[in-house]
């Protein structure tokens, strides 16, 4: 019934739509392909262009800022805790077309920015992009840049700091910039209870008192850059870069009550990780005559780390522990990935094809199991061809990639290799310059990961274990999205439909051994979801007053080795956006997508944001407060026949934070190198067991 009465409102928003359309106040020109012009977004076949006001651009002192003011429906940008998102998913960001990072976003001038492009079904060149952004921006008038932002919290160990210099001499930018994320200590509790049922029908129920905790998260990174670009010629960079994730552990103290009549508990789990990762990457793009281009990047990273669980169980009077375990895993991996595409354009049309390969070689001591050494090797080639046409009103796109995995562990000779297929296409429609239908499918692969295939046996509490499959296939998924794009006065945005499955999803699986409930990994029977999306933007008052929002309801099957399950839920986000007088007041609020996968449902954050900031000359002054609203909320529920739990993480995040940036630019700077294209390198990290 909610179904239905979500698409009976999404029609009447459509007819009401149609009905307002009014002649366009701005003139219309030709464009390459058929667009859908407004004054602020122009919808093409591949992506929806906003082009920022000047209102936008002057309340913005860098890239974040700016995008945050151009409100962009269904985005979320939490500039106090580097989040983009959309839809609960992660946003590929790039500048001119080339792959950055929001960090290098924070660099850009609002001046520069001339548009953004905003495409919410990447096609295979993206290589699996959940969406993509993509600021183009013009030639900078100056020599060199510095800027630098600090944003630390007022009541908390808690603040983010930035700082940016480049140096221009001709065709080439020597850049260096560094990041430090500080987290010490906040405070935090769980709220857990579970059951467990036995085969032979016997039950134990736990549950837990919280006696506090806290989170510990902090990391930096600096990286230093070598740019040369020939424009619309030679473009080369190279980049060196060292990362450090100095700790990351949470520690949570508790009292643990059993059904059984046993005396209470004391409880004390602790989990974390931390390490290193240099990385090399070598980016190199070529022009020639008849709109060719070929594109080649090669990265290179390495970690060298641990991650560890330490769980102990014991009565309030004994000297000795009932339960003590404690894993250490010490990591020496690394990863190689090298891609090339050739891209070929004509007036009303673009054809593009490519090849990657990336490499995964993995060493795991066990320092609790006596220092036995693991190997894993995994291999990845990928090839894929899109062809995107015009032809009158319509658009479409098509693509076919082909993924070949192989995967092995040396000690026991163990592995499995597969090949998968990735058709792709859309299909969009204009009726107008205000109206737009778009079709589109998409498929895409999830290779096994580390953890889920180690085969090394993990102790998580007394009597939970978990251990990897090394049979695992690499899994399937496939997504079809029917969307309609509308634009009436005061009023952008977007409404549909989408439907998913992964008909052989990799999720954990759950079975007793003797006394001992261990959970593996499977290529399950797979998931189903359809969901019903609307994401509008509003002016309230305009150039003052917006609005811009996204809501979502999915419903969502999921089967594995004996279970069947169902999820309904609601997600979404809400921002509101007052600027004036050089004044900028934003808030922000976030509900979390809860996803079903295997037997669990889990969420991500709930996040509730109000922040102040004032523009003067080459300085930016704000004031805000994170979760000045709400209660933070992060958890998952477990549906197991075997095991069925609730937990809630909550941290003290009410935080209220000041921040301080200053800009500025001299002499005569060249557009910065940025990538088209990036090799996948992402080197693979254990994880220690953790309940």
């Amino acid at each position: 019934m909610k179904a239905i009465l979500i698409t009976i409102l999404m029609l009447l928003i459509a007819i009401i739509a149609l009905a307002q359309e009014t002649g366009d106040s701005i003139a219309s020109q030709q464009l390459q392909e058929i667009v859908v012009q407004a004054p602020k977004v122009i919808r093409k076949a591949d992506m929806d262009v906003y082009y920022p006001s000047r209102s936008a651009v002057d309340n913005s002192k860098n890239g974040v800022q700016l995008l945050n003011n151009l409100m962009i429906p269904s985005l979320t940008v939490t500039e106090s805790l580097g989040i983009i998102q959309a839809a609960g998913q992660s946003v590929q960001v790039r500048i001119n077309g080339r792959e950055s990072s929001i960090e290098q976003v924070k660099t850009l001038l609002p001046e520069t920015i001339k548009k953004v492009e905003w495409i919410d079904n990447p096609g295979l060149r993206y290589n699996g992009a959940n969406y993509v952004l993509n600021f183009i921006v013009s030639n900078p008038t100056v020599g060199g840049s510095l800027m630098t932002n600090a944003m630390p919290a007022v009541n908390q160990v808690w603040g983010n700091y930035f700082a940016d210099l480049k140096f221009n001499n001709g065709r080439s930018q020597f850049e260096i910039w560094g990041r430090f994320k500080l987290t010490n200590k906040i405070k935090s509790h769980r709220e857990y209870q579970e059951t467990f049922t036995y085969p032979d029908g016997a039950f134990l129920t736990r549950n837990e008192t919280s006696r506090g905790g806290n989170m510990d998260n902090t990391m930096g990174n600096i990286t230093a850059s070598y740019s040369y670009i020939k424009p619309d010629t030679t473009v080369l960079m190279v980049d060196l870069s060292y990362y450090r994730k100095f700790t990351d552990k949470f520690t949570y103290n508790g009292l643990l009550s059993l059904s059984n009549g046993m005396d209470d508990i004391l409880l004390t789990d602790m989990h974390g990780d931390k390490g290193s990762k240099p990385y090399l990457s070598v980016y190199f793009e070529q022009h020639f005559a008849n709109k060719q281009m070929l594109v080649v990047d090669f990265n290179s990273s390495f970690y060298f780390g641990r991650s560890y669980s330490d769980y102990i169980e014991q009565l309030p009077d004994a000297t000795e522990y009932l339960t003590d375990i404690h894993t250490m895993i010490k990591d020496r991996n690394q990863a190689y990935g090298i891609e090339a595409d050739y891209i070929k354009k004509w007036n009303n049309s673009r054809f593009t094809a490519g090849i990657s390969y990336t490499a995964n070689r993995n060493r795991s001591v066990y320092e609790n199991l006596d220092g036995e050494i693991f190997h894993q090797r995994q291999d990845k080639v990928y090839f894929f061809a899109e062809y995107f046409q015009r032809i009158k009103k319509f658009t479409f796109t098509a693509g076919i990639g082909a993924q070949y995995t192989d995967f092995l562990f040396r000690e026991t000779n163990q592995g499995s290799d597969s090949w998968n297929m990735r058709p792709q296409a859309t299909v969009t429609y204009g009726i107008n310059q205000n109206h737009q239908f778009k079709l589109s499918f998409e498929s895409w692969q999830s290779t096994p990961s580390l953890a889920e295939t180690n085969i090394a046996p993990q102790q998580l509490d007394g009597f939970q274990w978990r251990i990897g499959n090394p049979n695992l296939k690499t899994s399937n998924s496939y997504m079809l999205t029917l969307k309609y794009n509308f634009n009436v006065p005061r009023v952008t945005g977007s409404f549909g439909v989408r439907a998913f499955t992964s008909p052989n999803a990799i999720t954990p699986l759950l079975y007793w051994d003797n006394d001992r409930l261990t959970t593996t990994y499977e290529n399950s029977q797979g998931l189903k979801n359809l969901s019903f999306f609307i994401a509008p933007q509003i002016d309230i008052i305009p150039k003052w007053l917006m609005m811009s929002g996204y809501l979502q309801y999915r419903m969502e099957r999921m089967s594995g080795s004996g279970y069947k399950l169902h999820n309904y839920n609601w997600s979404g986000n809400a921002n509101l956006r007052l600027m004036h007088w050089g004044f900028v007041l934003s808030a922000q609020y976030m509900r979390a997508q809860h996803d079903l996968w295997g037997e669990k449902i889990s969420w991500g954050e709930n996040i509730s944001v109000i922040d102040l900031s004032y523009n003067w000359k080459n300085w930016q002054f704000g004031a805000g407060m994170i979760m000045p609203f709400g209660k933070y909320d992060q958890g998952s529920k477990m549906l197991s026949k075997w095991n069925t739990n609730e937990q809630h993480m909550r941290l003290d995040m009410r935080m209220p934070y000041i921040s301080i940036s200053y800009n500025l630019q001299w002499g005569h700077q060249k557009r910065s190198a940025q990538k088209l294209i990036k090799a996948d390198a992402n080197v693979d990290t254990s994880t220690a067991g953790g309940r």
